[in-house]
């Protein structure tokens, strides 16, 4: 039986440049279009972490230099990393599924996603961006623009922006035909593109939205049967890296809410993905986090940590 499926793909499916991401995106691609051959209607969602912070860093520094006339506001890099992940993601999956002789059409929406300006997050900056860097070297960017720069997951020091909840994708209508016209939609790309509403209009603002709860929004927007957070792991654990570590094939809700309570998932990593499931599930769908190469299974019940009710 097909499912309607969102597809939040996490950082370890993209490249750290765009050349190795071009060539990345390539096996990323194969287990994607597995489940669209099964006959599954299949949304792509994406992280931009890495490459709105190099996006912002490097027009920024262009800046500085005089090679151009202005910095780049946060949307519009947010805009920009919507534009080149997801023609690399349209382009690689395009070329599968012709490899396959799937005859279906690749579509990236540019998205807005509408957020609350009196979200206590824009009072709080804690979502990592762009690229890590040892203590003495944050500090000095820290000191040199103003950045907020904290230790991320014991990998190293990020800047850290505002990342408020979403409350609804703008653009949720024209997804949803194109999802029932029968396109692959490629969409939310990096959380969307956070906008406020004010007198009427939409306004971009300096944040990023976090991709999984972004997804996990689309997924309830969309009606979805299944949002599957594709993340490095097969399944997510308790106690991880101790002797008692324990990988957990399901969770309820109310378990998955007690183990971030008690701290079990790491808050740069683990623990969003966790939040978000706990997101769909509520609304009655079923949430997984899995492994990129065992999305199929997943969706089957063969691998990964399904979270429901």
């Amino acid at each position: 039986m097909s499912k309607r499926i969102v597809i939040a793909l996490g950082g370890n499916a993209l490249g750290k440049t765009p050349y190795e991401q071009l060539k990345l995106v390539e096996q990323t691609a194969k287990p994607i279009v597995d489940l669209i051959e099964q006959g599954n209607q299949v949304v792509i969602a994406h992280g931009n972490g890495p490459q709105v912070g190099m996006i912002h860093l490097g027009m920024s520094t262009a800046a500085e230099a005089g090679a151009i006339k202005s910095d780049m506001p946060f949307p519009e890099c947010g805009a920009m990393s919507q534009g080149y992940i997801g023609y690399h993601l349209q382009n690689a999956i395009g070329n599968e599924l012709a490899a396959r002789g799937i005859q279906k059409e690749v579509a990236t929406i540019v998205t807005q996603v509408l957020v609350d300006e009196n979200d206590p997050a824009f009072q709080n900056p804690t979502k990592p961006i762009g690229s890590f860097y040892d203590k003495e070297t944050a500090e000095r960017i820290a000191k040199e623009k103003g950045y907020t720069m904290v230790e991320d997951a014991g990998r190293g020091y990020r800047q850290v922006v505002p990342s408020p909840k979403p409350v609804d994708v703008i653009e949720k209508n024209m997804v949803n035909t194109l999802i029932s016209d029968g396109y692959v939609v490629i969409t939310v790309g990096g959380g969307g593109i956070p906008v406020v509403r004010r007198d009427g209009k939409l306004y971009g603002t300096p944040a990023v939205i976090d991709k999984d709860f972004a997804s996990a929004k689309l997924a309830e927007l969309v009606k979805a049967d299944a949002l599957v957070i594709l993340t490095a792991v097969d399944r997510v654990a308790i106690n991880w890296g101790k002797p008692d570590q324990k990988s957990l094939p399901e969770m309820t809700v109310e378990q998955a809410e007690r183990y971030c309570g008690e701290g079990h998932f790491a808050p740069g990593s683990m623990l969003p993905k966790v939040k978000a499931a706990i997101s769909f599930a509520k609304t009655g769908g079923e949430a997984i986090i899995a492994s990129l190469e065992n999305a199929g299974k997943a969706v089957k019940g063969e691998s990964g940590t399904v979270v429901h009710l």
